[in-house]
């Protein structure tokens, strides 16, 4: 019987120890206060590692764990915290969007980053909403990601300024009269970008000729073959990266001879790469071009480099990415908040992030009454089909100047 009870008094010993090592690691419950267990913030990464958009949502973490590899704490009310990033896929689909926002709810993090994706972000944004969470957005580029909801914000540019900088750029560059745009059915990312597009080509006396693919389709001749037979000039395709890249691989099997423009989507060494060797002409609107931070240039790629995780993550390349960029930026916004804040409280947060401004990568961040990024210019870069790289083409406003 004493060997029994010596025993039975061993397993609940080994059970309050592993008890007490469980709490000590988990995050802190509670859902006004700190957000932190002990001296760590937690900061939500709300992004697609899975689907369509995964490879632009990985190259958006990139960033983030870039800049959390070079700044790992932040000072807030006196006191230093350790800064953790909590994961949740959202898998590039609004369907799954709010359970994986609900998941870095339940974590408990002091404010998310993400999403790459306006439509993730906008089935993701009512569960932070309702949770009192903010959320920063990094490229999410449509209006109706912050429109409504008081505690989505972001540091990108938004979709009308983009569609007027792209369609302003079409009347220079080629003085085109006539367009195609093509984007995937009751997508609204891509169709509110061609709305947004039609609009201010057609203001310019231009025609828009319009098409929407079905969802999962992978052929895009007959779309490409319309382009050509009804004399466009250029086509616009703000479509995800997977589509994008179907639709440059069968545009230069087909030697369609239109140039393409693309939104910043296609900003992706996986579109890039799909281009190469070929005749295609491909420019993209986009928030970053690699040069333009030389410091920041150099210690990405040397991360990229010696981390094969961060190497595969990036598509086996060191190609800096616009929105891997972004996230970086993202990182150090979530930081000044934090520190205007004084502590990981989520309200103490949320209403400091409007009055914060950064001197990012990317260029100067701040937030207008909306919570959107005041930023008036957009990089313009075109595929170098030769050697598989980005090539700067100008930097340009949406009034075309």
């Amino acid at each position: 019987m004493k060997r029994i009870i010596a025993v039975m008094l061993t397993g609940i010993m080994t059970l309050s120890l592993a008890a007490c090592s469980s709490a000590g690691s988990a995050p802190a419950a509670g859902g006004g206060g700190a957000a932190s267990g002990g001296d760590v913030i937690r900061i939500g990464v709300f992004e697609p590692s899975t689907g369509d958009s995964a490879s632009g949502g990985k190259k958006e973490i990139l960033g983030m764990q870039y800049a959390n590899s070079e700044t790992p704490t932040v000072e807030a009310g006196g006191k230093t915290y350790n800064v953790e990033l909590v994961y949740a896929d959202n898998g590039s689909s609004a369907d799954k969007a709010p359970s994986a926002a609900s998941e870095l709810v339940g974590k408990d993090v002091a404010l998310v980053l993400g999403s790459y994706g306006s439509g993730v972000s906008m089935a993701g944004g009512p569960k932070f909403e309702e949770a009192g969470l903010a959320a920063i957005g990094v490229t999410c580029t449509n209006p109706n990601v912050t429109a409504g909801n008081d505690y989505y914000f972001r540091i990108c540019f938004l979709d009308n300024f983009q569609a007027d900088v792209l369609a302003n750029f079409a009347i220079e560059k080629f003085s085109a009269k006539k367009a195609y745009c093509l984007g995937e059915n009751g997508n609204e990312y891509d169709q509110g970008l061609v709305a947004f597009f039609t609009q201010v080509f057609e203001a310019a006396g231009g025609e828009v000729i319009s098409d929407s693919f079905p969802t999962n389709n992978s052929d895009f001749t007959s779309y490409l073959n319309k382009a050509k037979s009804e004399g466009a000039d250029v086509i616009f395709t703000p479509v995800s990266i997977a589509y994008a890249k179907q639709i440059m691989e069968q545009a230069a099997s087909l030697d369609i001879g239109i140039p393409f423009l693309g939104s910043d989507t296609l900003d992706d060494n996986m579109v890039l790469e799909a281009t190469k060797d070929t005749n295609l002409q491909l420019f993209v609107s986009t928030f970053y071009q690699e040069g333009g931070s030389e410091t920041f240039d150099k210690g990405i790629k040397d991360y990229i480099n010696n981390n094969s995780d961060a190497l595969t993550a990036n598509g086996g390349n060191d190609t800096i990415s616009a929105v891997t960029a972004m996230g970086y930026d993202a990182y150090y916004v979530a930081l000044e908040a934090i520190k205007a804040a004084g502590s990981g409280d989520k309200a103490a947060i949320k209403g400091a992030i409007p009055s914060v401004k950064w001197d990012g990568v990317s260029g100067s961040i701040a937030f207008d009454e909306v919570g959107d990024a005041v930023r008036d210019t957009a990089y313009i870069k075109t595929a170098d089909t030769s050697t598989g790289t980005w090539a700067f083409e100008k930097v340009q406003t949406g009034s075309g100047k």
